[in-house]
């Protein structure tokens, strides 16, 4: 018997979380990332960008989620689960049409995704949704 689990119907599991800015260079772009469409001026995302000063320009989001990825492979690999991980972001880098990109390439096709949405909300639960069929048109689009 072998002690190698089967994760049919799956080959990849996407980790989609919001993203967050890795610096103090990328908190205005992403604020813009968040709020595109919404009209917000640039003056007003300086000041709810002032925030994430506190914290050296750095969302702890990011640190959570390589921790999470860290423990998913591991964990996998302790239960012999041949299922690789990958990470994409709604709104910063790595970004999820990017990641989708990168596991079309590696062959995934058969895609379970867990969101790290912390509530159910439009934003917590259906746009994860609609980002994904974006992304999926988008990668459609390109013939992949």
């Amino acid at each position: 018997m072998s002690d190698q689990h089967d994760p049919a119907p799956y080959d990849a599991l996407l980790l989609l979380s919001f993203g967050g800015p890795e610096g103090p260079d990328d908190v205005v772009p992403f604020l813009e990332n968040v709020t595109r469409g919404r009209g917000i001026p640039k003056e007003r995302l300086k000041e709810v960008g002032q925030h994430y000063f506190l914290f050296g320009g750095v969302s702890p989001i990011n640190g959570h989620n390589r921790a999470l990825l860290d423990a998913l492979r591991t964990d996998f690999a302790a239960a012999g689960l041949d299922l690789p991980v990958y990470w994409g972001n709604r709104n910063w880098a790595p970004y999820l049409t990017d990641t989708l990109r990168e596991m079309v390439h590696d062959g995934r096709r058969h895609i379970a995704v867990l969101t790290t949405s912390a509530y159910a909300s439009y934003s917590g639960c259906r746009q994860y949704r609609e980002n994904l069929a974006d992304a999926l048109a988008a990668l459609e689009a390109e013939g992949l």
